[in-house]
């Protein structure tokens, strides 16, 4: 079973927002102006895949979440599972959000059953979502960020560093790579 959800995040501005510069800073009135002339800064999706069982994660940082993009994101969780051991999914958990109810996301499913939660009931869908709360408390707001690109770059090396190094409570003090058998093994302590 793998729990699948996004988590809308604001776009930081090249040279960082008001985190690194201060509320009342001339970058901070700089982008708030442009905000107001109608050039926003937008958002980031973080797309989510939690597997069940191991709990590894799969992340991606991507443009919207339009009915197409969920379409590609599982297509590409599918492919990285495989290569971590988990070869066949059963059930595909998901929100009621309306990327989730395209009626070709039925065709990547792959013979998966597409389950959706209880509508405002996010507890059903718990991995994931206990997943965006460390996302947002180790990852998103645990430093300060100067662009867009320098934070979706070290994105990917969080995930290695949840994946293969970072306890999990809920799996007895281990990394959720730990439970897997087969798959990559090959991860180094040192990926900085």
């Amino acid at each position: 079973m793998v729990h699948v959800d996004v988590k809308k995040v604001g776009r930081i501005p090249d040279g960082g927002g008001w985190r690194v510069h201060g509320r009342d800073s001339t970058q901070a009135k700089a982008v708030a102006s442009a905000t107001r002339a109608g050039r926003k800064a937008g958002y980031v999706y973080l797309h989510s895949a939690v597997d069940g069982y191991s709990r590894l994660a799969y992340t991606e940082a991507l443009s919207d979440e339009r009915a197409t993009t969920p379409i590609g994101f599982v297509h590409r969780a599918r492919a990285w599972f495989a290569v971590h051991g988990i070869h066949h999914i059963d059930r595909i958990v998901t929100d009621n959000g309306s990327c989730y109810r395209a009626n070709d996301l039925a065709k990547v499913l792959h013979g998966a059953r597409h389950q959706r939660i209880t509508p405002y009931t996010p507890r059903h869908n718990g991995k994931v979502e206990r997943f965006n709360r460390i996302l947002a408390e180790e990852f998103l707001y645990a430093r300060t960020w100067t662009s867009e690109q320098q934070r979706t770059d070290a994105l990917k090396i969080w995930n290695i560093h949840h994946n293969y190094h970072r306890p999990h409570g809920a799996i007895g003090g281990h990394p959720p790579a730990s439970r897997m058998t087969n798959g990559v093994t090959n991860v180094m302590a040192s990926y900085i």
